[in-house]
């Protein structure tokens, strides 16, 4: 939800580039890639989304989105956004390919989703054109990186807003009580679906906004 507006407020921001009629390829359909697509549709770009889990691929393709490896987008995009988590996932067959004047941003992770030092390795000039975006010369084509691949919208803006970002404190907040208060095993744990509802109905309450609750009946129906 919150990453997409704040990604494409620094993109938009940074670049002053038309985004309607643009190729946007955003790379995975996770939480984060959906919000980026969603909004880069509203913005009026052509969005083709790259995965590796069929079941997310599917979906992308059946809200509408074209699907494709990243080596064959990356002779189609315009704008790039990555939002996996991982690492390596623009490099150097895809900076191969790529159109004159491509712009990359990272949405998700370190900066290690767009191979910046690969990147820099194969061009033969390297020059800041704008406050964070530099411009590489790859056989004479001009690929763009906004904040040297580091998360757009912290690196090259002021986050997300703060109305989204009180949630999570607060959640974080009530984690933390609630590791100082029980015996957990070491390791990575989910947080408990109780703190999601508590927090999300308090912020419910702070919108003014009151929703429906099952009756005795319901509850027992859906029990069953």
């Amino acid at each position: 939800m919150v990453t997409g507006q704040s990604a494409w407020d620094e993109i938009n921001r940074t670049t002053n580039f038309l985004v309607a009629g643009k190729n946007v390829v955003v790379a995975s359909y996770s939480w984060c890639g959906r919000r980026v697509a969603m909004r880069a549709t509203s913005l009026g770009a052509s969005v083709i989304v790259t995965e590796i889990d069929s079941i997310r691929a599917l979906e992308a393709r059946m809200e509408g989105y074209r699907v494709m490896k990243m080596v064959e987008a990356a002779k189609l995009g315009d704008i790039f956004v990555t939002t996996t988590g991982n690492h390596d996932i623009v490099t150097t067959e895809h900076f191969q390919v790529m159109r004159n004047g491509a712009i990359l941003a990272n949405s998700r992770h370190f900066n290690v989703e767009i191979d910046v030092e690969t990147l820099s390795s194969l061009a033969k000039s390297v020059r800041t054109v704008m406050q964070n975006i530099r411009e590489y010369n790859v056989n004479n084509r001009r690929i763009n990186v906004i904040a040297e691949g580091r998360l757009v919208n912290l690196a090259a803006g002021d986050g997300h807003p703060a109305d989204v970002m009180n949630m999570s404190f607060t959640n974080k907040a009530l984690c933390v009580r609630y590791i100082a208060e029980n015996q957990l095993p070491n390791g990575v744990l989910k947080v408990p679906h109780v703190l999601d509802m508590y927090v999300a109905k308090m912020k419910l309450e702070s919108m003014g906004i009151s929703i429906d609750e099952l009756t005795s009946v319901q509850e027992c129906y859906m029990s069953n």
